[in-house]
């Protein structure tokens, strides 16, 4: 009776995963869709702890148990609730690092009960592929994961070096060899190798993120959040628990489709993201098939609000230089105000913009914006030509007009926001310093375009001033 309890407890959270992941791809929906999967984790956790038996002995251990969930609880909570949205993805990294780590270590534990048994009962192939491969993959996702939180949170920089993406391809293949040769061949006298491989792992995990420049770490933290979900599906399998490998095939398919789709939102295959270095260039200086190109104007914050108190419509293209500035709800008082004087305000959002997959989404639903107002880059685009003015918030690349028309280009091919059909460009920037792919932006430099220095949120905030004056 108590088996079939458990059984159900699964497929309840098997189901809430699914249709907590469906929500999740609503702004509306999200957050119901966050405590719907939760929801569903908490009765199979629960489930297990007292359901669970194994040779008519239940788990036990129930102080151990317990005291590990509250102390995971309190660190969890306490450092969600204290997060800022600037460190959001750091934050994203280094909790998706944890479950790659999670599954590395079951992989760990069950080696070491099959080599105590060895002898006597030598495990299956299949049992022995889905620890290799939930090792290598956990490894290789926490050691990656923390090396983008590091580079995420400015502890870390890239760092490359001639001919590291041989070595990580001949690195990867002795870990594979290895891995092969220890699934067919374990035995009391070569057993160690399975801890050489965790070690090759982990440094396979630091050396493929290190090189990534920052204009790619969106992909890279989708593409971990993958890896860590197929490795928890291993574990799933080890176990033959439904709904932990439920759980890590969605995880593992979401974030593959994710990566798929962020990569074809920069117009860039997957291996060109993780081999070319894109946005690693911290010269300083303009990267290569970019030039200065010439003079800037500067637009007061009066004619600024003049122009737009007095526009028909307004669409905002958030950037990470808002979420730095914490700007979000500055700026969506600004809206409010705008809108009392009858302005249709919108926002525009690159699916590449900010540091995380959704960053800019996640960044202006905690200000309150209405999803309603979200609009995804082909639809602004549709739009741009009939806006009469485009406050661009510390973003780069996503509006840089390079991308279309220069061939030399870094980012050549890689849909942008058309922000340059608007009548008129106005730039919030602290400087004209490059962004992440470290190139010179052309609209700067257009005749429509006119640049408003500062930091976000102060300038939004004698922005908005000046537009209740107007």
């Amino acid at each position: 009776m108590e088996l079939n309890i458990l059984t159900l407890c699964y497929l309840i959270g098997s189901i809430t995963f699914i249709l907590g992941l469906k929500m999740l791809s609503n702004p509306a929906t999200a957050r119901k869709g966050n405590l719907v999967a939760a929801g569903g984790m908490t009765i199979a956790i629960f489930g297990t702890i007292f359901l669970y038996e194994e040779n008519g002995a239940k788990l036990g251990n129930y102080p151990w148990i317990f005291a590990a969930l509250a102390i995971g609880g309190i660190i969890g909570t306490m450092a969600a609730k204290k997060v800022k949205m600037t460190a959001m993805p750091e934050m994203v990294s280094l909790f998706n690092g944890m479950g790659g780590a999670c599954a590395a270590l079951i992989s760990f534990i069950e080696f070491g009960h099959h080599v105590k048994n060895i002898a006597t009962e030598a495990p299956s192939t299949g049992t022995l592929i889905t620890i290799m491969v939930g090792l290598v993959i956990g490894s290789i996702s926490f050691a990656g994961s923390m090396i983008a939180w590091g580079k995420l949170n400015g502890k870390l920089k890239d760092f490359s070096f001639p001919g590291q993406h041989i070595f990580n391809l001949v690195l990867l293949a002795v870990i594979v060899g290895l891995a092969g040769y220890l699934t067919t061949s374990l035995s009391a006298d070569n057993y160690y190798l399975f801890y050489v491989i965790a070690v090759l792992s982990l440094v396979y995990g630091v050396f493929f993120v290190f090189p990534i420049g920052g204009a790619d770490m969106p992909v890279v933290i989708s593409l971990l959040n993958s890896f860590t979900g197929v490795a928890a599906a291993c574990g799933g399998f080890l176990y033959d628990n439904k709904v932990m490998l439920t759980g890590g095939i969605l995880v593992g398919a979401a974030g593959t489709l994710l990566t798929m789709l962020m990569c074809k939102a920069m117009n860039r295959s997957l291996s060109n993201v993780l081999i070319g270095n894109f946005g690693g260039n911290k010269s300083g200086g303009a990267a290569s098939g970019s030039t200065p190109q010439g003079n800037y104007k500067e637009i007061s914050l009066s004619d600024a609000a003049t122009v737009m108190a007095y526009a028909n419509k307004v669409i905002i293209v958030p950037g990470y230089g808002l979420a730095v500035a914490q700007a979000q709800h500055t700026c969506h008082e600004l809206e409010k105000y705008l809108e009392e004087k009858g302005v249709e305000v919108k926002y525009a959002i690159h699916p590449v913009a900010g540091r995380m997959p959704g960053h800019m989404n996640v960044l202006l639903a905690e200000a309150d914006v209405s999803y309603d107002k979200l609009m995804e880059m082909e639809q602004a685009n549709d739009e741009f030509k009939s806006t009469d003015v485009v406050l661009i918030l510390g973003a780069n690349d996503v509006v840089n007009p390079a991308a279309k028309n220069d061939p030399s280009s870094p980012i050549y091919g890689m849909p942008i926001l058309e922000v340059e059909n608007a009548k008129t460009v106005i730039v919030n920037k602290r400087s004209m310093k490059p962004g992440y792919a470290g190139i010179e932006n052309d609209l700067f430099f257009q005749p429509k375009t006119s640049m408003l220095f500062g930091d976000a949120k102060k300038a939004l905030q004698d922005l908005l001033a000046e537009v209740k004056n107007v």
